[in-house]
């Protein structure tokens, strides 16, 4: 009868290094992401999703979504307000709560995920703020973290609209390079963001907070709404009772600057597991096609005392012989009982 099952030896699973990859966060290895009218590479919307979360967020893409296929979502944009400012309640909430607006919940969403259970609103250095920015990096961009001190966001200055130019732009990045240690929380490590290319200190201005483990900056709305050398002079409405879809503004910004570096640190662990097949082992099949009649005799004569089967793949199966993960040979490997085969296959997570 054929066999089926090995199991492995102590010996032969030798667990592997534990490398650090760091690779471009955006799609087609884009690093910066910035816009290229020739490839089609820019920074786009979709209307559809506007027309039904556009009140909440806007995804960002590196390619039109409306004309191509390989458009692909980079990173949403968000406006919250923990007054319910900037935005409308929903017609249909119970009570028609004035304050049960897309800008509140997107302010309590981002609170609950980043800020500690006894923290009721961000606080950018000194400076406490009711009204954030949230730029929300694709987890499929970025896998397990953005790299700190490898990014570079850049804001345009100055009144904007579609298609517009500016004159200036602030640049934005983390204070790891300037040797800042991030504060740790529930929600991972927090890095200052600062205006500057590299030469911040802690006496600078801080517009807003760096979560490297969940790919999200969150600006000081208030800040990058001045004018002037210090701010952006993005027009955020914070009245109450008015569907400003202030992340509309935020994407005009960021679009008409065109830059936006960043880089993502995945850590990738390895295991080599050595399958050790001897010469009187895995030299038959179960596949039908090997023998014929009742008595299932050989369907080549020639097979009698001397099988030949080839190997094509390993399956290898967890302790209830449940498959858990299959690997191919490059190209058949021929098995007989004059032949032994070591075959090692290595495992990534």
């Amino acid at each position: 009868m054929a066999e089926i099952y090995k199991q492995f030896g102590v010996d032969d699973i030798v667990p592997g290094d534990v490398q650090t990859i760091s690779q471009p966060v955006w799609s087609e290895s884009m690093n910066p992401w910035s816009q290229s009218y020739a490839s089609g590479i820019g920074f786009f919307t979709s209307s559809a999703q506007m027309s039904q979360s556009g009140d909440y967020f806007m995804n960002i893409y590196h390619r039109n979504p409306q004309s191509d296929a390989n458009a692909v979502i980079q990173m949403a944009i968000a406006y919250g307000n923990s007054m319910g400012s900037g935005s409308v309640g929903d017609a249909n909430t119970i009570g028609n709560n004035a304050n049960d607006t897309p800008s509140r919940a997107i302010y309590s969403q981002y609170r609950n995920m980043l800020l500690p259970p006894t923290d009721t609103v961000f606080t950018f250095g000194t400076v406490s703020s009711t009204e954030i920015v949230a730029i929300n990096i694709s987890r499929a961009r970025f896998r397990q973290k953005v790299d700190p001190g490898n990014w570079e966001l850049r804001i345009a200055s100055g009144a904007l609209t579609p298609n517009s130019a500016y004159s200036s732009s602030l640049k934005f990045i983390d204070g790891s390079g300037a040797g800042e240690d991030a504060e740790i929380n529930a929600a991972g490590r927090v890095y200052g963001v600062y205006s500057g290319s590299g030469g911040v200190t802690a006496s600078n201005l801080q517009y807003g907070l760096f979560y490297p483990d969940n790919g999200v900056i969150i600006f000081h709305a208030g800040l990058l709404r001045q004018g002037g050398a210090t701010g952006c002079g993005i027009p955020f409405n914070s009245s109450s009772a008015v569907q400003a879809r202030n992340h509309v503004s935020m994407s005009l910004h960021i679009s008409a600057s065109s830059y936006f570096a960043a880089r993502s640190e995945e850590k990738v662990s390895s295991t080599h597991y050595f399958v050790r097949i001897t010469n009187k082992q895995f030299n038959f099949t179960n596949n039908p096609t090997f023998v014929t009649g009742s008595n299932g005799s050989f369907l080549h004569s020639s097979m009698l005392r001397n099988p030949s089967v080839y190997i094509t793949t390993i399956g290898m199966y967890d302790q209830m012989n449940r498959l858990v993960a299959v690997a191919k040979l490059s190209q058949p490997l021929l098995k007989s009982f004059n032949r032994e085969a070591l075959i090692k296959v290595k495992i990534d997570f």
